[in-house]
């Protein structure tokens, strides 16, 4: 095995690590809350006795939640064509080595399953992937196009909702995601998931910050609110597991190209947009939604620009597309809890650029 196999292999078994770890470590911090109760002035216990029942019944929705990811889990070694990982190499789940980074990432993945599939996700959705399916249907419609014969890629697929959607539309389409905690959860919900709204999560169970009642923090998600197989028989939709830079590389080779919260993913967004109008066939179109985070303006051991949107048009022009779409202030919120005393809102851009031929 080489070095890059044994890293891979390394960083597969952190993240299963981390997804076994759930239940011990999220647990730990209500038992830590209960015993920091016991340490109180008895006056202040009694005033405490409804929030103790509620650490109770927020350990319950944790356990819960703990099925569901062995379920995800479950033969996540055999995921991936010729590749097998040895479950026997995972380390204890309650080992030193797993960051605390990691645990947050399996708990956005939960929040990331409500914002794809479940009914409780769908005015997210309307907002982020109505505008790119409405401009597609503009851009290729019906009659005038075979939808079958129209190739999208949607780099950053996340769970693969907007890549299914496009799919249950009659177009050729395959989405493209790099993390194995999205690959994971995707995996699941997408090949292994039936019947609808038959599994639940308990989303919100990890944020005690900023909530009106306890009610708001054990409040459960149904998913997934469409059945993932129950695609017309014509339908053409994969998911490729791996580095959008290095499995892209292929010269004029899709129709369109659609992005959501996805360019600012990277440490060189130049690269990106460089990529997109590559692979691209000359008249292909790529549609963007999404603001710009970039995430890894703020990590440790990081380089990393940040254009400005301004610029970034200026990049986009200079490569060589033509921006026929654009709209700027596009209210947009990623896996919120509306019942909070805070949220976030972006005010995203959307645009539509041009190939020219």
């Amino acid at each position: 095995m080489d070095d890059s196999e044994a890293q891979e292999r390394e960083h597969f078994q952190r993240i299963v690590r981390a997804f076994k770890s759930y239940r011990h470590h999220t647990l730990k911090k209500v038992t830590d809350k209960e015993g920091y109760i016991k340490s109180l002035p008895p006056h202040h216990q009694s005033l405490l006795e409804s929030y103790k029942n509620h650490l109770g019944q927020q350990s319950i929705c944790i356990e819960h939640n703990a099925e569901i990811i062995n379920l995800i889990i479950k033969d996540v070694e055999n995921m991936f064509e010729n590749v097998q990982h040895d479950p026997l190499k995972i380390d204890d789940a309650h080992g030193n080595s797993l960051l605390t980074s990691d645990i947050e990432k399996v708990q956005s993945t939960i929040r990331q399953i409500v914002r794809d599939w479940s009914p409780s996700g769908e005015q997210e959705r309307d907002q982020c992937y109505g505008p790119i399916i409405q401009q597609i249907g503009i851009l290729f419609p019906e009659d005038k196009v075979c939808a079958q014969d129209v190739n999208i890629l949607v780099p950053g697929a996340g769970l693969g909702r907007l890549a299914y959607e496009l799919a249950r539309r009659g177009y050729a389409c395959q989405g493209n995601e790099f993390s194995l905690f999205m690959l994971f959860a995707s995996n699941f919900v997408l090949n292994k998931c039936r019947g609808l709204n038959s599994l639940r999560v308990y989303p919100w169970v990890h944020v005690g910050s900023n909530r009106l009642s306890n009610a708001d923090q054990l409040q459960a998600a149904t998913f997934p609110d469409m059945d993932p197989s129950d695609l017309p028989p014509s339908s053409q939709f994969t998911m490729a597991a791996g580095d959008f830079l290095e499995i892209y590389t292929e010269d004029g080779v899709w129709d369109c190209v659609a992005t959501c919260f996805f360019i600012d993913c990277s440490n060189n967004i130049v690269a990106f947009i460089e990529t997109i109008y590559k692979i691209l066939k000359p008249g292909g179109y790529w549609v963007n939604l999404g603001p710009l985070l970039y995430h890894f303006a703020d990590q440790p051991g990081e380089l990393s620009i940040e254009p400005s949107y301004d610029e970034v048009k200026s990049i986009v022009s200079g490569i060589g597309f033509k921006i026929t779409v654009e709209e700027r202030g596009i209210q947009t919120a990623y896996t919120q809890n509306l019942e909070s005393m805070l949220n976030y809102e972006y005010q995203s851009v959307f645009f539509v650029a041009h190939k020219p031929f």
